[in-house]
Formats: C-alpha cells, sequence, structure tokens
C-alpha cells in the first residue's frame, strides 16, 4: 500500500500536466468555424502560396510556401484564424 500512494499521486500529476505538453488543440465549435476559403485569402495576402490545408486537433493544418519558397507548416485556430504554432511546433 506505501507504494500505491506515490505511484496514485505521479498518476494524478502527470494526469492533470499532460494536456499542456499535449500540443496545440483549437477549442471553437465548428459552427462557429469559417471556412478554409477564407484563410486562403488571408494566407495570400501575406504573400503565402497554400498547398494544403486540412484539420488536426480541431485546428486548420497549412502546408504553404512563403514569398521566397521556403515551405512552411502551420496550425491556425479556424475561428480567428490566428496562428497558433510556429514552425516545426505543429509537427
Amino acid at each position: 500500500m506505501k507504494r500505491a500512494l506515490p505511484a496514485a499521486a505521479l498518476g494524478l500529476l502527470f494526469g492533470v500536466t499532460a494536456p499542456a505538453y499535449a500540443g496545440q488543440r483549437c477549442l471553437a465549435p465548428m459552427t462557429e468555424w469559417k471556412p478554409r476559403e477564407a484563410l486562403v485569402e488571408k494566407l495570400r495576402a501575406e504573400g503565402w502560396t497554400t498547398m494544403r490545408i486540412k484539420t488536426d486537433h480541431g485546428c486548420y493544418k497549412v502546408r504553404a510556401a512563403d514569398e521566397a519558397g521556403r515551405r512552411i507548416k502551420a496550425k491556425f485556430d479556424p475561428e480567428t484564424l490566428e496562428r497558433v504554432t510556429r514552425d516545426g511546433d505543429d509537427d
């Protein structure tokens, strides 16, 4: 029984903090999402060429290229169309 308590405490500790390390998730209900076309237009105005958009953990996951042709991977909140990751954060 003495070993079970510390193990349970660690499990509770990691269970509570695990979502903080799970990566960015977008929480907007789908009824509040803006269409993908709106994101494509926003990115085009910023000089990006969009190659692919899919959904991932409630976010729009984008593969694109910037004005210089550098490839970019990023996630965007579908409600606000704000970027929620930096390059490398979303894989």
